[in-house]
């Protein structure tokens, strides 16, 4: 018996990606964000849900890819980590998609530095490729910290 898996998806940068639902506490639209001075660039700004405040991450920064066009505002998809919820700024949502066991692979070669070590797999699907982020990894901050103060 294969064991099936529903992935939130979305879009970045025009690859296909998705994490676990039941890691998705929320996905809402754009939200006014507060900056924070002296934080890693993949930081964002934090934002208020409901009287929450939570960290946005940039998930192009995060993974190395170009900037969103000045034009376009991000969607957040709100996850939940050990240490709490977390939004990730993402380019489109897509939908709840169920993927099979079968067709997870192991990260291509061509992803290399931030992207590989952030991406678990990826699932073969019929017309493209969905990539499968690592949330517990893609939201720890201390390697980008580490990273930063390594370049400097």
């Amino acid at each position: 018996m294969s064991h099936n898996e529903q992935l939130c998806t979305f879009f970045l940068d025009g690859h296909f990606f998705g994490v676990p639902v039941q890691q998705v506490q929320e996905v809402i639209r754009y939200q006014e964000m507060t900056r924070v001075p002296l934080v890693p660039q993949v930081v964002r700004g934090l934002i208020n849900l409901r009287g929450q405040i939570v960290t946005a991450i940039d998930l192009r920064r995060r993974l190395g890819m170009s900037d969103r066009p000045a034009d376009q505002l991000p969607m957040n998809v709100v996850v939940r980590t050990d240490d709490g919820a977390l939004s990730l700024l993402v380019d489109e949502i897509g939908d709840v998609i169920e993927v099979e066991e079968k067709t997870f692979e192991e990260p291509p070669e061509t992803l290399k530095g931030m992207r590989r070590e952030l991406i678990q797999g990826v699932h073969k699907l019929s017309d493209r490729l969905l990539h499968v982020l690592d949330i517990e990894k893609a939201c720890r901050l201390t390697d980008v910290t580490e990273t930063v103060a390594a370049v400097r």
